[in-house]
Formats: structure tokens, C-alpha cells, sequence
């Protein structure tokens, strides 16, 4: 258990002090969506570039605490390449993750993500880590209100 503490803190912190594919507007964007928690005030633009049901590009802009730049950090290398169906099922995959009790097992889809399974010993923080996630569903849906994990 140590070690999966210690590989979601290095990673968390990685790609918070790096984030990839920050903070930036893909030339051709499709979609757009904002997502706001007021209650910390994390708050973020994620922009998709899809071309024939495949998102090409993802990049996003904005600010928040360290866990929900990390999980937008890492959720936009995971999209990059994925038809719009594989990122709706990562969605509902990473979203039962931090979410469920149960320990969700789908490693062939999450990869990497899994080391978000670290933020559930921080049940305050779940929102932080979904944010990103939610504000992509929305743009990918179209949204045009802001998204809000409250």
C-alpha cells in the first residue's frame, strides 16, 4: 500500500509542477467546455480538437489546486488519439473509480489513471480529481453552461 501512496504522490506531483498539454487551445478546436468548483475555486477551459468521431487533440487552460491539475494533466494524455466512445467509456471507468467503494477493474482502459485510486483517502478531494473529467464530458456533449462537480 506504501507504494501505490508513494507512486500517486510522485505522479500527482508531477503533473501538477508539469502539466501536459497546458496551458493551451488546440488549433482547430471543436470543443470547448468551462468548468468551475466554487467551492475551491478550481476552475478550467478544456478544448478538444475531434475529426471523424477521433479526438486528434486536448489541451487545456486555467487554474486549480494540485490534484485537479494533476487529473487534467493526465486525462488529456489518456484522450489524445481515443475515438469520442473510448472517452465516454474512460469517463464513466475513471468517474467509478474515484467514486465507488468497490475497487473498479478495467487496468487494459485506465493504464496509467489508476494511480488516481489514491485520491479516495481524501474524500474531500474527489471533486478536485473529477472536475477536468466532468468539463471534458460536457464539452464533448456540447455543454455551453459552466460545469460544476457541486
Amino acid at each position: 500500500m506504501n507504494e501505490l501512496r508513494e507512486l500517486y504522490e510522485e505522479v500527482i506531483l508531477d503533473h501538477n509542477r508539469n502539466p501536459r498539454n497546458y496551458p493551451r487551445k488546440p488549433e482547430g478546436t471543436t470543443h470547448t467546455a468551462h468548468g468551475f468548483n466554487p467551492l475551491c475555486g478550481d476552475e478550467f477551459q478544456i478544448h478538444l480538437r475531434v475529426k471523424d468521431g477521433v479526438i486528434e487533440d486536448v489541451g487545456f487552460e486555467g487554474a486549480g489546486c494540485a490534484i485537479s491539475t494533476a487529473s487534467a494533466s493526465l486525462m488529456t494524455e489518456a484522450l489524445k488519439g481515443r475515438r469520442v466512445e473510448e472517452a465516454e467509456k474512460l469517463f464513466e471507468v475513471v468517474h467509478d473509480l474515484l467514486t465507488r467503494e468497490e475497487q473498479v477493474q478495467d487496468d487494459d482502459l485506465l493504464g496509467k489513471l489508476t494511480v488516481l485510486t489514491g485520491v479516495k483517502e481524501y474524500p474531500m478531494r474527489v471533486k478536485c480529481a473529477t472536475l477536468p473529467w466532468h468539463t471534458m464530458k460536457g464539452a464533448l456533449e456540447g455543454k455551453q453552461d459552466t460545469i460544476s462537480t457541486e
